[in-house]
């Protein structure tokens, strides 16, 4: 699920208040970038509120598991058996996006798999509904009202059916979910027919992921995750997504691979389950992934499966000390924001904030810095 955005906002905190009201003014904005009156019409004529886009918006409960947890649930023999299949169907068009873009077919398959089983989940909610519902809705205006005026521009070019379209609960569409700005800007006709189809034409799909991917920054032939061994004893404070080594040094920490070499370069030491649990070496191109999707457990879990496809063994899980349960999350998050840390919202999820925080905390309190909260660590706040 890519949640990206780079059109202008016109009136940034417009949102909520009468909903004909407010979709009024979304028609004035898209005139103003090109529609005429007749088509701004078309484009919103039926448009309603969706009540069951807020309720997923509200519920994304997957993004509070563990990794452990999320990678069990989303990463089964029949997606790998059905990854290697696809791989080889596909393979001319693996070849063409690495050769054009430079993006690993492990990675564009562990994406086509985790947000649609290959093009065969795409979504049932109604595109223009729920990106217009987000729209007025005021948790996040700035990133779906663009994405209006986007769909209205596919529509405008003969590429978006306002009544028909469907796709995910936040307006992604297609095999790869991709929001229609990022259509717009990397939309790839893989297979020649003239058109850019994300949701019928896997080729299409596959070419436009790639070309957004390597528009993130992705680095051409670099690796994205590596699994490692850890020693028992290091400093743990040297570990987490911001903080980076080369891999030289990580090895005279006593860091190793657990199969074959280092690739050499830089790299941070992922701890998604503390020092106890799996462990990874993720190096620059690890980051890019966020830029597709911003939750943690959702990119470290991508990041390995991509890995998987491409030949790495299963994850050694190791010995991981219990968790936080959702509420015993948030009333951790809710004590380190009173300590000044910003943790961002208070939500029971583990993200990266809440991981520096309480890195942060570790380390005050002489307790190993691996950024994985506790009963234990909550106890001691």
């Amino acid at each position: 699920m890519c949640l990206s955005v780079s059109l202008p906002v016109t009136a940034q905190a417009q949102c909520g208040g009468n909903f004909s009201s407010f979709v009024a003014g979304l028609k004035a904005e898209v005139q103003r970038h090109g529609l005429s009156a007749a088509q701004a019409d078309a484009f919103f004529k039926g448009v309603r509120q969706d009540s069951r886009v807020l309720k997923a918006d509200r519920a994304q409960g997957v993004f509070r598991m563990s990794f452990l947890d999320f990678a069990n649930r989303v990463i089964s023999q029949n997606r790998l058996t059905n990854g290697a299949r696809m791989a080889q169907k596909y393979d001319a068009i693996f070849d063409r996006a690495e050769r054009d873009y430079g993006v690993s077919r492990g990675v564009l398959l562990a994406f086509w798999a985790l947000e649609t089983d290959f093009g065969q989940v795409q979504g049932d909610f109604n595109t223009r509904d729920a990106l217009v519902t987000l729209a007025h809705d005021c948790r996040r205006p700035q990133l779906f009202r663009p994405q209006v005026i986007a769909a209205a521009e596919l529509f405008k070019r003969g590429d978006f059916d306002p009544a028909r379209t469907i796709g995910a609960w936040a307006g992604e569409v297609g095999q790869v979910q991709m929001l229609p700005d990022d259509i717009l800007r990397n939309g790839v006709d893989g297979d020649g027919d003239g058109h850019v189809d994300l949701k019928g034409s896997s080729a299409d799909a596959l070419m436009s992921g790639a070309r957004m991917i390597a528009g993130m920054g992705w680095r051409r032939g670099e690796p994205w995750l590596q699994e490692i061994a850890v020693p028992a004893e290091m400093d743990w404070s040297k570990t987490g997504l911001n903080r980076s080594l080369s891999t030289a040094e990580w090895a005279r920490m006593g860091v190793k691979p657990r199969s074959g070499a280092f690739a050499g370069g830089q790299g941070s030491v992922l701890l998604p389950m503390g020092r106890k649990g799996p462990a990874f070496i993720a190096y620059p191109n690890f980051k890019v992934l966020f830029e597709w999707n911003k939750s943690f457990v959702y990119v470290t879990t991508a990041a390995y499966f991509a890995t998987r496809l491409e030949g790495a063994p299963r994850v050694d899980p190791q010995s991981p000390e219990p968790g936080l349960s959702v509420a015993q999350m948030k009333a951790l998050q809710q004590k380190l924001q009173a300590q000044g840390f910003d943790v961002g919202p208070i939500d029971g999820i583990l993200g990266e904030k809440t991981r520096e925080a309480v890195q942060s905390v570790q380390k005050r309190l002489g307790l190993p810095a691996d950024a994985w909260p506790t009963p234990a660590l909550l106890q001691r706040l």
